[in-house]
């Protein structure tokens, strides 16, 4: 994937938990308040936007080492992570769908293997 590619996604991702940040915040409170998960909720919007934010810094990391494989991996491993943990949580949140709390820590594993691709890179390149 492209820097270019990862850069219009990670800005994607950053509109759409602001968005829904704010929709949980004041549309879905009655929902999150009765299915009594408000605090999943913010935890799914809080990972949401912080690794909309390192997706960004996988564009970087793509830019600075473009042939390091981790480099290539990390950004993958954001999205998917963003989609799985986020994804389920606000699912659970909304949904109160006990099933989806199985698919989060699939989605926290990817988004650690995201930040370990990251610091692989850096450890594997040269210095210049």
């Amino acid at each position: 994937m492209s820097s270019r590619s990862l850069i219009v996604i990670a800005a994607g991702f950053g509109a759409l938990g602001v968005a829904l940040g704010a929709f949980g915040a004041h549309g879905l409170q009655p929902v999150l308040e009765a299915n009594a998960r408000a605090d999943t909720f913010r935890t799914a919007s809080h990972y949401h936007l912080v690794h909309a934010l390192a997706l960004l810094g996988a564009a970087w990391v793509r830019v600075r080492w473009p042939a390091s494989r981790p480099a290539r991996w990390a950004g993958g491993l954001f999205i998917a992570g963003i989609l799985l943990f986020s994804g389920s949580l606000y699912g659970l949140a909304i949904f109160n769908l006990g099933i989806l709390g199985a698919v989060a820590p699939v989605g926290g594993a990817a988004l650690i293997g995201g930040w370990l691709c990251l610091g692989a890179a850096a450890w594997g390149s040269a210095d210049d």
